[in-house]
């Protein structure tokens, strides 16, 4: 098919006025995120009470629960599914009490391609190419979203959508779409910071744990 010089000059303009168009998303998709992370650094600590859902229409997956984490610099306590993991900044611990197992690993903090709890609030400084999605509005609160792309092309994560509290910078929702077709949701029900935390929170104390087996992998 050919093309007048007209079209393509037409064609082009498109291009073009699309191009700024989208860069100028990029623009606001940067600034809300970098107010995001400038807020989560003012803070010492974080408790985040949140609504975990699993679901994959191929497999006939279709789970939702609650979970919570507390967060104070790399650390982390995190329950969820009856499970509880604590990363004391050198050890992660998974305690499994239905099953009386505790795996005690390590975790490679300069994995990028996983988004562990701590970094649940920042992970997308890195790695990410991102754009201006929709807005939404939950119970009279604006919600808007910015859709990250993973860099790396190996990754698992497929995209994922961001939902910003456009008032308090806060995260409201992070929607996550693997490649495998699973979509994992999580929305925050609550976000407190800057409580007092118990000297040991972060402290595995074996002795607690006497008829556990121990799996490690340390």
């Amino acid at each position: 098919m050919k093309f007048s010089k007209i079209k393509v000059l037409t064609l082009m303009l498109i291009a073009c006025t699309g191009a700024s168009t989208l860069f100028a998303q990029d623009a606001k998709a940067k600034k809300l995120l970098d107010e995001v992370s400038a807020k989560v650094k003012t803070y010492d600590n974080m408790y985040i009470d949140f609504k975990y859902g699993l679901s994959n229409d191929a497999a006939g997956i279709n789970q939702e629960t609650r979970g919570d984490v507390t967060l104070y610099g790399d650390k982390y306590k995190l329950n969820l599914m009856g499970t509880t993991q604590m990363y004391d900044g050198k050890k992660l611990y998974t305690i499994i009490p239905e099953d009386e197992e505790i795996t005690i690993s390590t975790q490679d903090p300069g994995d990028d391609d996983a988004i562990t709890p701590s970094k649940m609030l920042t992970f997308f400084n890195e790695g990410y190419t991102y754009k201006w999605d929709i807005e939404q509005n939950v119970n009279g609160r604006k919600i808007q979203y910015v859709k990250l792309t993973p860099m790396d092309s190996n990754s698992e994560l497929k995209s994922a959508l961001l939902g910003i509290d456009a008032q308090t910078k806060h995260i409201y929702r992070l929607i996550m779409t693997q490649n495998n077709g699973s979509k994992i949701t999580i929305t925050v029900n609550s976000f407190k910071t800057d409580k007092p935390l118990p000297d040991n929170m972060f402290v595995f104390d074996e002795n607690k744990y006497g008829d556990y087996y121990i799996n490690r992998l340390d």
